[in-house]
């Protein structure tokens, strides 16, 4: 009838192909009606059929951007926003509880991550970032196989007119491994609405079996493809629809159980259904990117768009054109849904998407500074545009140096050289001026040379452990001037290093921040060792003396600055400055030299702005918390310490006991009114003298300078000083040399994620701020709402002693969620109480049915044996436990009697227990038996010389019962 298994897999693998053209597509209707000639239309049509002819209920598409999901960058399917209903964990007072036939059109970015397409996009004709989900499901039951299979061959042959013959359809095949049977009835179904014997695939659990994860639920699915060829030759399939039967779970041990719910999750992708219907040569060819493209073509005057691929495409320009029309939609979309291009996670690979795209536009396609906003709609240019346009123009500079330093070192390069990892480094995110590693790559590839990459892995390990450095900070570490050559240089009469600099910075209308540079001369080099050298050569590593600089030496706290410099006039030649540290008033900068350097030299000094600007958040909100703690928990609250870099801030507190959840959750409140507040940050030199006595001023027990400086939240300095206004009780004001922002409303949120004891009277607090915040927000609030629908499924109680064991686990597993997830700490305490709860309640019940069980399972045995010295029989339970209950009551009451019950389980397993009778003879001990029994069944046992368990496998249980009698007869 279909072809085999593994004849079909390898068919369907060899004509699944992403063809360059989509050739041999009839321009005739499909149908007696016109087919759909927008994607409006299209997606209306879809939407219009299942609620319409089928009932469904319309709902909207989520957010790109994963609320309480930590294992997602972005949304990437329909089905992620259904999670909870799957999981079983959804809220049963919530709208999604009442769910029972649903679809939609979902949003979806698939960049970064597990399910990454970002690198593929512009190589061919069908890979997106950005893409749409159109969807249906059915959720507890409320259909499934059939009436799936039937709506999608309705919707796709008689509403979009799809010819008949055009469909193939692959089906779930089996897995022998696995104990999965072929799903013939998915087959028997695609046969009866009339799709062709030939036409059907029986493929393997790789093309035909769906699983959310590591463990959840899973199914077999079907797949319907469409045939590019127009039955021309052999076919070329692309997939259009998968309709995926959620029937089973797996476990955490990897098998596999029945799902007490069955549910229907199908997705099929707008873009590709649309190049189906439309005619067109590929997705970049539909209504939904043609006036892109052409917008495109008008705003840098490049030539026109022709759709080609690989070679044949001179100059990578419609290449170009489809990185830039796919980006700049990526872009909106997750910018309007409130994700920025930023540092890190789903921010990281925006700002990647961002610079590729700008890279694409001016350098491929030579369009304009400020292109890429323009293409943003006039109607969000208010949302969006400014966000891109500020950061293009300033990748626009980084890009233009980059490409004068690659071509500057492969005029250095022989033919076969590799391109330098540290010149590659320095160009880099982590190095500085900001390229993505990939456009690095790529910008190469262009030029037909090959990266180092074995070097590029060495220097990316080395980041990964200079960061997991800032994040645990050490007394000592990196290049250290001693007091020799701290002697030496006062000797000279070189002065302290004037690093005001770093406290020049301004912010834009935009609301973003403007770093300023910083000239500067080199007045001494260092090796490695510390020694004091005129000049160092290529590739050393070095520290640097500068009479100034910009960047902010590790102290107080804050983790040092990152950045580079370069020589005035030598610009190409980029510096990478990995810390700076202050040694006796000397600013000690740590640097890796790509060409010689030597004293005497100008530079000029660029800091990692985002580095920085994350300090300064951090900074900022470290203030914060301290006065918030200081209102919560009373005006002699004191601050032990801090350490704070982009990543997080810690803060040591002194307080009699731990804090409670109410306080913790009123600490961060507080903090949160000040943010939402965006009040001023009002920075001052003044006398130290000045600040001696004023109430409520916060100071560390430090040597402060002379002036020093005061920093001062929405109460100008003069004022918070003036003793007579009271002004420092009632907001934060501190002494600080630390950079701040200017305006708190940039620290977006702030959570205290981890609080623990560091020894009697001083507790140590971990917070996180802004897009991590609400991050950690959004995990607390899905945890809670998983607790409350486990707490839900104990109160109606458990049918039987396996249905408590996995509500148990299911405890056991939230609980570990909760001890490790990034959230409130004032949540994960008040969840871990009532897990604790939770998990006695449920641990009670087990005990509680199976000592019923137990009791029944005794009673019966009593009856099947007379009084005699030994009773070994079989018996079914669902535990080991049950099973050992049972033997204990057996003895309870039957005290003369030793017993040994076997119990079989799936799969040829077989549980064991036993216990001897009391005065039996010692040689006769419940271990030795135990051992006897599970040995035959190639299994261990472990227990007491009275009680004993254990565990094996075998088929033959009546075997593994006479040689359990037998060893008992020979010791009795």
């Amino acid at each position: 009838m279909a072809v085999s298994m593994a004849t079909a897999a390898g068919r369907l693998r060899r004509a699944i192909r992403r063809s360059p053209l989509l050739g041999g597509l009839s321009r005739r209707p499909f149908s007696s009606m016109p087919p759909p000639a927008s994607a409006t239309a299209v997606r209306d049509a879809f939407l219009s059929f299942f609620r319409d002819r089928h009932g469904h209920r319309l709902v909207p598409s989520a957010s790109v951007r994963p609320r309480g999901d930590p294992s997602l960058l972005f949304v990437n399917a329909g089905m992620n926003q259904f999670k909870p209903i799957f999981l079983g964990t959804v809220d049963p007072r919530s709208e999604m509880a009442g769910f029972r036939r649903v679809a939609n059109s979902q949003k979806c970015v698939r960049a970064g991550g597990r399910h990454s397409d970002l690198e593929d996009v512009g190589r061919d004709l069908s890979h997106h970032t950005f893409f749409e989900m159109l969807g249906n499901w059915a959720f507890g039951g409320e259909y499934f196989k059939e009436e799936a299979c039937s709506m999608a061959w309705e919707l796709l042959t008689r509403v979009y007119g799809i010819p008949e013959d055009r469909l193939w359809v692959s089906y779930f095949g089996g897995d022998a491994k696995a104990g999965l049977d072929p799903d013939l009835e998915s087959r028997d179904i695609w046969l009866s609405l009339g799709v062709h014997a030939s036409h059907m695939l029986s493929c393997g659990p790789q093309e035909n079996f769906w699983e959310m994860g590591d463990t959840g639920p899973c199914g077999p699915c079907t797949e319907i493809h469409y045939d590019l060829t127009g039955r021309v030759g052999a076919p070329q399939l692309v997939e259009l629809w998968n309709l995926v039967f959620i029937q089973h779970n797996r476990e955490a041990d990897g098998s596999l159980q029945p799902l007490p719910q069955r549910h229907v999750d199908t997705g099929m992708g707008l873009e590709r259904l649309l190049a189906v219907l439309q005619g067109t040569r590929s997705t970049y060819d539909t209504d939904l990117f043609s006036p892109l493209l052409n917008a495109i073509h008008q705003g840098c005057g490049a030539p026109r768009y022709l759709g080609r691929v690989g070679a044949a495409d001179e100059g990578r320009t419609d290449m170009a054109y489809r990185v830039v029309a796919d980006h700049i939609r990526t872009l909106s979309i997750c910018i309007a849904d409130g994700v920025c291009p930023g540092m890190s996670g789903a921010p990281l690979v925006l700002r990647q998407i961002l610079r590729r795209a700008v890279r694409f536009s001016t350098e491929v396609l030579r369009a304009p500074p400020g292109f890429l906003s323009s293409l943003v709609p006039v109607v969000v240019e208010t949302l969006i545009g400014s966000l891109v346009s500020e950061d293009e123009a300033a990748f626009l500079a980084s890009l233009q140096r980059g490409r004068r330093i690659i071509d500057r070192t492969l005029r250095r390069l022989g033919p076969s050289d590799l391109f330098p990892a540290e010149v590659a480094w320095s160009l880099s995110l982590s190095g500085g001026l900001g390229l993505p590693l990939d456009l690095v790559e790529l910008m190469l590839e262009e030029k037909g040379v090959r990266l180092d990459s074995a070097g590029l892995t060495r220097l990316a390990q080395e980041e990964a452990q200079h960061r997991s450095q800032q994040a645990k900070p050490a007394q000592e570490q990196g290049l250290q001037l001693n007091v020799h050559a701290l002697g030496e240089l006062r000797r000279r009469g070189v002065p302290p290093t004037d690093d005001s600099p770093k406290y020049n910075y301004s912010l834009r209308p935009s609301g973003g921040y403007e770093f300023c540079a910083c000239e500067a001369q080199v007045l001494q080099l260092y090796t490695e060792n510390g020694t004091a050298v005129a000049s160092v050569g290529k590739g050393q590593h070095c520290g640097l003396l500068l009479d100034k600089t910009n960047f902010y030496a590790e102290q107080g706290g804050q983790a040092s600055d990152r950045g580079y410099l370069v020589r005035v006039g030598q610009e190409d030649v980029l510096f990478p400055v990995a810390r700076a540290q202050v040694c006796g008033g000397f600013i000690l900068h740590e640097a890796v030299a790509p060409e010689g350097l030597k004293v005497g030299d100008q530079v000029q000094l660029h800091v990692d702005e985002a580095w920085r600007l994350g300090c300064m958040e951090k900074h900022t909100a470290t203030h914060l918390l301290n006065w918030a703690l200081r209102r919560v928990l009373g005006p002699g609250t004191e601050q032990r310490g801090s350490h704070l870099n982009p990543e997080r801030l810690r803060f040591d507190v002194a307080t009699q006991a731990p804090l409670t959840p109410e306080q913790l959750r009123a600490v961060e409140g507080a903090v949160q009114e000040a943010v939402g507040q965006d009040e001023a940050v009002y920075v001052e030199e003044v006398a130290l003298a000045h600040t001696a006595r004023v109430p409520g001023l916060r100071s560390l027990d430090e040597v402060y300078p002379d002036p020093v400086r005061v920093v001062s939240v929405g109460v100008p300095v003069a004022n918070a000083l003036d003793p007579a206004s009271q002004a420092a009780l009632q907001t934060s004001v501190e002494l600080c040399c630390g950079t701040h922002l200017l305006r708190t409303g940039s620290i977006g949120d702030l959570v205290i994620t981890g609080e623990r004891q560091l020894s009697k009277g001083t507790t140590r607090l971990l917070a996180v701020t802004g897009e991590q915040a609400q991050q950690a927000r959004e995990v607390g609030q899905a945890l809670a709402q998983e607790v409350e629908a486990a707490a839900e499924r104990l109160s109606r109680g458990s049918r039987d002693v396996l249905e408590a064991q996995r509500l148990s686990k299911d405890m056991g597993r939230l609980t570990d969620a909760v001890d490790t997830a990034l959230m409130p700490q004032w949540q994960r305490q008040e969840l871990q109480a009532t897990l604790k709860v939770l998990q006695r309640r449920a641990n009670t019940a087990i005990r509680k049915l199976e000592t019923g069980q137990a009791a029944q399972k005794t009673q019966e045995l009593l009856q099947r044996h007379s009084e005699g010295p030994l009773i070994v029989d079989t018996v079914s339970t669902e535990s080991l436990s049950v099973l050992v209950k049972v033997v204990r009551q057996l003895c309870e009451r039957a005290p003369r009697t030793s017993v040994l019950l076997l119990s079989p389980q799936p799969l040829g397993r077989v549980l064991c227990a036993c216990q001897v009778a009391q005065g039996t003879t010692p040689a006769f001990t419940a271990e030795a038996w135990a051992l006897a029994v599970c040995s035959h069944m190639g299994g261990k046992a472990w227990g007491s010389p009275v009680v004993a368990q254990g565990t094996g496998t075998t088929a033959d249980l009546e075997g593994a019962l006479s040689t359990a009698r037998a060893y008992a007869l020979n010791q009795l």
